[in-house]
């Protein structure tokens, strides 16, 4: 930032004056950039094995302000700034719904048997050597957003390396027909869990009987920690913007930052920097 250690730091109002200055110059993802460029400088990244996993992450908007697409823009009455809403026996879907305080949040649910929720889908690209992540995206949360913010992820990736031929690692999610061959095509090896709960999985024996592939399993659980971190330290388990490219360059900015705190444990001459 060009401080002195004594100089006076700008107010915090700074920063959202000039959101939309640093949403249309792209600042947060050459930020994040350039701090994983410094992680590779420092020979800390692999160029071969990565694992890929997404998340759900709550949207700023209550379940409140999930209204018919076709309701007219009066908002409930009853109740002051905090209305009474009944939902009982209405079924509600993202095709027939939507959020009036955040339209581009969907409802979501990670598992079976929970309560959908308004969110969008994060996701994270990390390498296996030292769990450093190496890409990050904030996507819509629906059936398909993982596999596809794989491949996106994946695609950016080939732009920095040389076209040779590289590992992922992920879970039972991933392991569709669709999203194996997608790697296969890009000189990719799918080291995915097999989802083999009444249905063939779309990995088999030439894959699973390489000791790879079992360390990849192993390493591929290490992108749950970022996670964690992301939720819990990063404040990341609730979003506090509107809207997907404001809530991306945050993602941007918390992924520089765990990136940093792990390039500091690594290389502690960092901290004197």
């Amino acid at each position: 930032m060009g401080l002195n250690i004594a100089d006076r730091v700008f107010d915090h109002s700074t920063f959202s004056k000039n959101r939309e200055r640093l949403l249309k110059h792209d600042v947060s993802r050459q930020f994040f950039a350039a701090v994983r460029d410094e992680a590779e400088r420092r020979d800390l990244l692999s160029s071969d094995h990565f694992t890929v996993d997404g998340t759900l992450l709550d949207a700023w908007a209550s379940m409140k302000s999930v209204r018919p697409r076709d309701e007219g823009d009066d908002p409930p009455t009853g109740g002051g700034k905090n209305p009474a809403v009944d939902f009982r026996g209405e079924r509600r879907r993202n095709e027939t719904h939507v959020s009036t305080t955040d339209p581009e949040a969907r409802l979501a649910k990670k598992a079976r048997g929970e309560a959908a929720r308004l969110a969008y889908a994060g996701h994270i690209l990390m390498e296996n050597r030292n769990g450093l992540v190496t890409d990050v995206l904030l996507t819509e949360a629906n059936g398909r957003a993982e596999r596809e913010a794989a491949v996106r992820m994946l695609d950016r990736q080939g732009r920095r390396q040389r076209r040779k031929r590289i590992t992922l690692g992920a879970d039972k999610a991933y392991d569709t027909e669709e999203f194996v061959s997608a790697l296969r095509e890009r000189r990719v090896t799918p080291h995915v869990a097999q989802n083999q709960s009444g249905r063939r999985s779309a990995i088999d024996g030439r894959t699973t009987s390489h000791g790879g592939y079992r360390k990849s399993q192993r390493l591929r659980k290490r992108v749950e920690e970022i996670f964690g971190w992301i939720k819990t330290v990063a404040g990341g388990r609730k979003l506090r913007y509107v809207g997907l490219a404001r809530n991306q360059l945050w993602a941007e900015i918390t992924a520089a930052a765990y990136n940093i705190v792990r390039l500091v444990r690594l290389e502690p001459d960092l901290s004197a920097a």
